[in-house]
């Protein structure tokens, strides 16, 4: 188990690499200047010379790269070129947590909700129950987040005024967004339960446990649903990194001040440091997530650690 940490942790690092270096290069060559949207179009040049100096911006391309690198691995992310020269992991640790509460909420949701579908569909294949779970699935997986959340948002706030229609100030604000968020990962989870549960029912195993008389519900959650999960307990750790990317439209929608509200309005005005350190944060997310992945997935399937040791 330690030689898989490691291994991950050593492939992390070339990820991080090129995460930032993509980004990087992506900010420095889109057009447009953020001195330019900080003072305006008519500025003075002299003024704008100024602060590019003050920033590093007039220095060559690799050795804007260089330093930033060198920043990021000793926790300096940067300033902000917008926020009054605030320090970007001062914001990302303020804002962060938002986002991390709604993915969390949202994570809930979508596995209290999409794992029982999944396996109420598998044990009534081909049955009503099964068709009409699938076509509510199918249609949770059509629909993107900036159609279903005005829609909910239509319905719950504006007609029957049941739920604030943005903002993140207590419990009820906190209905909306994370149905939205919550939607397109159950119906996914509820796909993938399905399918691997639909596997394991038909497997030899499972006919002796009935055949030795065991109750249906023992070879459910004895024998059946455990190995069924170890498939999807897969899917768990990229739907988690898809909750925190995906939050970034929904936290515009509701106006959540999060990491993603944040980081739209840095895109709107190029503010490239917040959206570098936005873009390395999600990426060390997803590494520590699909470790810990891993790691659970080696403790759960002895096969794995079998594996690992040979």
């Amino acid at each position: 188990m330690f030689s898989l940490i490691r291994n991950r942790l050593l492939l992390a690092i070339p990820t991080l690499l090129a995460v930032s270096f993509i980004t990087f290069f992506m900010g420095y060559l889109a057009p447009g200047s953020p001195i330019d949207m900080l003072l305006g179009q008519h500025s003075d040049p002299a003024r704008v010379k100024q602060l590019e100096h003050e920033y590093g911006l007039d220095r060559p391309a690799l050795v804007q790269y260089g330093s930033f690198v060198w920043g990021a691995v000793r926790g300096d992310l940067g300033r902000s070129f917008a926020n009054g020269d605030r320090p970007v992991s001062q914001m990302i640790a303020e804002k962060f947590p938002t986002t991390a509460f709604l993915a969390c909420m949202a994570m809930v949701t979508a596995v209290c909700i999409g794992i029982p579908i999944g396996i109420a569909a598998a044990l009534k294949h081909n049955k009503l129950l099964d068709r009409s779970a699938m076509g509510f699935v199918l249609l949770l997986v059509s629909m993107p987040a900036f159609v279903s959340a005005p829609i909910l948002m239509m319905v719950f706030s504006l007609k029957l005024e049941m739920f604030p229609i943005a903002g993140w100030y207590g419990p009820a604000y906190y209905v909306l967004p994370v149905a939205v968020l919550a939607a397109r990962p159950a119906a996914l989870l509820a796909r993938f339960m399905r399918s691997s549960m639909l596997d394991v029912i038909r497997q030899d195993y499972i006919r002796t446990a009935h055949a030795k008389g065991l109750s249906p519900s023992r070879v459910l959650f004895k024998h059946a649903l455990k190995n069924a999960f170890l498939p999807v307990l897969t899917v768990l750790g990229n739907t988690f990194g898809f909750l925190l990317t995906g939050s970034f439209v929904v936290e515009t929608i509701f106006t959540v001040p999060g990491i993603g509200y944040e980081s739209i309005q840095s895109i709107l005005r190029r503010d490239y440091p917040v959206i570098q350190g936005v873009a390395l944060l999600v990426a060390v997310v997803f590494i520590l997530v699909n470790l810990i992945v891993d790691v659970v997935y080696g403790l759960v399937d002895p096969r794995v650690r079998l594996e690992e040791a040979r």
